[in-house]
């Protein structure tokens, strides 16, 4: 049985599989599509991504919008991640807030970011290897980028900037108020 823990900003789940152990090591379901539809509701994912980075790399905060967004259930094979979810649905109560939590491959937690949200991590190991699945196909041009530090935003990353391995992306990332004059114009 998976355990499903809802956060503070509507929609955003952290999912917890049930791992079996013994001398050999585990085994869990990282997905039942079942389980999945009767908690979070209905998502059919299209495809699966999986990225590798270093220690101290900073990826996000990225949005697709528009007809191409993307909900997104991520998790962490191998390492330790801030996981980072913004809310930028507009309208939205929480618009602009966000849930932070640890992935890694020890406590085995996913998230579920639905459409509409800005997505980042943070690697706290060494090395990390993230995996997702996504619900829609990537779209360059509906691609948006929130600065990870917005003040607006407010995230606690867990070191420093200066130490932090950006992306130029990353580093031109907008900020909320032009994210939202944007995504309020469609």
């Amino acid at each position: 049985m998976t355990d499903f823990i809802k956060t503070p900003i509507n929609g955003v789940w952290i999912i917890e599989p049930r791992r079996f152990g013994d001398n050999r090591g585990y085994f869990c379901e990282t997905f039942r599509r079942c389980d999945f539809q009767a908690i979070v509701g209905a998502v059919e994912f299209v495809q699966d991504n999986e990225s590798y980075s270093v220690g101290r790399v900073i990826r996000g905060l990225h949005l697709q919008h528009g007809d191409a967004a993307q909900a997104k259930l991520v998790r962490v094979s191998r390492g330790r991640v801030l996981d980072v979810a913004v809310d930028l649905r507009p309208g939205s109560e929480t618009f602009g807030r966000h849930v932070a939590v640890e992935l890694s491959s020890d406590n085995g937690r996913q998230l579920f970011v639905p459409r509409g949200f800005a997505h980042g991590f943070a690697v706290l190991s060494d090395e990390a290897q993230f995996q997702y699945k996504v619900d829609n196909y990537y779209a360059p041009e509906a691609e948006l980028c929130l600065r990870f530090d917005d003040a607006g935003v407010g995230v606690e990353w867990p070191f420093s900037v200066s130490e932090a391995i950006l992306s130029e992306k990353d580093l031109r990332g907008l900020g909320l108020n032009e994210i939202r004059r944007i995504i309020e114009q469609r």
